[in-house]
């Protein structure tokens, strides 16, 4: 099956947010063996909404729309698309009761406008929306399927979740997809790519192996698709055996996750806590751990201690070290991670020093350097790194890298438990 996905709104086109629903619609799909033929961003206009539906209907057995489907003006989606079909727009009953609901629980008043949020097309199967006011729409059409969903993230997600994956789910019965994932850090994805070609090259038809790469990790996702459920799932684990081999060295999990619930689930089967303290990362790394259900049975808090001044309250960073090898120096990075371990009382500790730019650098500590260090049970571990891009990305690598040294500990700390 090949589909096409379609953002619409102005807001996208200037810039003033940024377009994830593609992306994560896509990685959905692939699960599916869905094909992706084209991505698109128009503004909300009739003429631009209408031909590009004709023109993905043209590429693509599913269309996928995003956005346009709220009460205001500027939103002309449902009256484009009704053209566009040939049919009307009529108010559900349900979906008018749902946002009445709404309103009255929010004890907000109901306008006129917000009566428009129940009009859907004649002509289609209303996807109802359990978390928003706007209803998704699917449309059969000469065999193709038009999908219209609101540009809300969550909504979107929601939408999705409970109804148009399950309807791939049943395309073909018969036809069973299986998929194996592989977490790894410390190796670039050309290296990876590198390290397991041969391996790669062994794949049968029927086996697709996809790099997943973030700033730090990769997950490794081999997809197998074939009649015979048996053989393909035989087949997939024994290059799932292949490739945890192989790359042994750099593996973190061998099943679908990302570092931050993989970390906490490490941390809690062991019964260990972690603190933070961050000052280039300005409470990011907290941020991600805490977004995972159940980090509260591992993770007692964390400091952003910015300034040299809160260093030395926080964590009693000695105000000799900032003035010998200053803020960002593996020194102060150890005296952090050392600092909230024991002010805290848990058994790890994360602590980031740098300059995430873009000023603030000098010649001996351009913009980008950055310091990472990890207390844990008997050492710190600590680590430098000289990144070079802006702000934003420069933290993000720097919280990444962070968890990774973390993990890197835990392997350490375990292999020296075993010996």
């Amino acid at each position: 099956m090949k589909a096409e996905i379609i953002t619409i709104g102005d807001e996208i086109l200037i810039g003033q947010i940024i377009d994830t629903n593609s992306g994560w619609i896509a990685k959905q799909l692939l699960q599916f063996e869905v094909d992706i033929v084209q991505m698109t961003s128009i503004p909300d206009t009739e003429e631009a909404i209408s031909t590009t539906l004709k023109e993905a209907s043209a590429r693509a057995d599913l269309i996928l729309i995003t956005g346009g489907l709220g009460p205001t003006k500027d939103d002309v989606t449902k009256k484009t698309a009704a053209a566009y079909f040939g049919t009307t727009l009529i108010r559900d009953e349900h979906v008018l009761r749902h946002v009445t609901n709404i309103f009255e629980s929010r004890n907000l008043k109901m306008l006129d406008i917000n009566l428009q949020q129940a009009d859907v097309l004649a002509n289609c199967e209303v996807l109802f929306n359990d978390y928003g006011t706007a209803p998704g729409m699917l449309v059969r059409q000469n065999q193709k399927k038009f999908i219209f969903m609101p540009g809300v993230p969550f909504e979107m997600k929601f939408l999705m979740e409970k109804h148009v994956l399950p309807l791939l789910a049943k395309q073909d019965p018969d036809l069973f997809i299986c998929h194996e994932t592989i977490l790894v850090g410390g190796i670039g994805e050309s290296y990876l790519a590198e390290e397991i070609k041969d391996i790669e090259s062994e794949l049968p038809s029927s086996i697709k192996l996809a790099y997943l790469p973030t700033l730090a990790f990769i997950r490794l996702r081999l997809s197998g698709k074939s009649r015979n459920k048996s053989d393909i799932t035989l087949q997939v684990a024994l290059f799932k055996t292949k490739l945890l081999h192989r790359l042994q060295q750099y593996v973190i999990a061998d099943y679908d996750t990302s570092i931050e619930p993989y970390l906490i689930k490490e941390l809690g089967r062991r019964g260990a806590t972690l603190t933070t303290a961050e000052s280039c990362t300005g409470g990011s790394l907290a941020a991600s751990i805490t977004a995972v259900a159940g980090s509260s049975a591992i993770f007692l808090g964390g400091t952003i201690p910015y300034s040299n001044a809160l260093k030395q309250q926080l964590l009693n960073v000695k105000e000799e070290t900032l003035i010998q090898y200053g803020a960002v120096s593996e020194q102060t990075a150890i005296e952090m991670a050392s600092g909230s371990k024991k002010a805290f009382s848990s058994d790890y500790a994360i602590a980031t020093t740098g300059i995430a730019g873009p000023g603030g650098g000098t010649i001996e500590k351009p913009v980008g350097t950055i310091w990472v260090a990890v207390a844990g049970k008997k050492e710190v571990l600590t680590k430098k790194f000289q990144f070079n891009n802006e702000r934003l990305i420069n933290i993000e690598r720097t919280r990444m890298n962070a968890l990774l040294l973390l993990w890197k500990l835990l392997v350490k700390e375990q292999e020296q438990d075993t010996q």
